[in-house]
């Protein structure tokens, strides 16, 4: 289930297998597109960029950008369940082109270099962080792992975990 300001459900409730309790099941907090696409001219979204549920292309007159939807999972120190972000990654156009191509084979599993495209919230610049884009057996969608040896807030909370109080906040601020 992913959430995004249009989509406002209830969140249900379930027994947590590893302790046994009643919880809330956290939604995604998830961006409908990479930056890049929400700072384009709307002229330009319309007449050089593709975009869709998993894909994004954007044509400018001398270069293209490449970006795909994924899956960063971010752990909670205090808690029985994990954050998950719906985010966008730029790739390069080779590795674009074999992720698109091998899309619908379930079979396919590689890791890409990318680039964090979306700005989360509770940090600063974090449309430039350096990850890996692991493909997943099945058709769904990459894991985001960022790495480690960049110097960034968003890093050490995502190598160390967040409280379950900081996601409460987030889920509220993506409301």
């Amino acid at each position: 289930m992913f959430w995004n300001k249009k989509n406002s459900t209830k969140v249900p409730k379930f027994t947590c297998s590893s302790c046994g309790e009643l919880h809330e099941q956290w939604p995604a907090l998830a961006f409908d597109a990479p930056i890049h696409y929400f700072n384009l001219p709307e002229e330009h979204k319309e007449n050089a960029a593709q975009i869709d549920a998993d894909f994004c292309k954007i044509q400018f007159r001398d270069s293209q950008q490449f970006f795909i939807r994924g899956v960063l999972i971010q752990e909670v120190t205090d808690a029985c369940d994990h954050l998950e972000y719906g985010v966008w990654v730029s790739l390069s156009e080779k590795s674009f082109l074999n992720y698109y191509e091998n899309f619908r084979n379930e079979g396919h599993e590689t890791v890409y270099f990318g680039w964090l495209s979306n700005e989360i919230a509770e940090y600063q610049n974090t449309s430039a962080i350096p990850c890996n884009v692991v493909t997943q057996l099945g058709n769904k969608r990459p894991h985001i792992i960022p790495h480690q040896s960049f110097e960034h807030p968003f890093i050490h909370d995502y190598y160390n975990g967040i409280s379950k109080q900081e996601v409460l906040q987030r889920i509220q601020g993506m409301r």
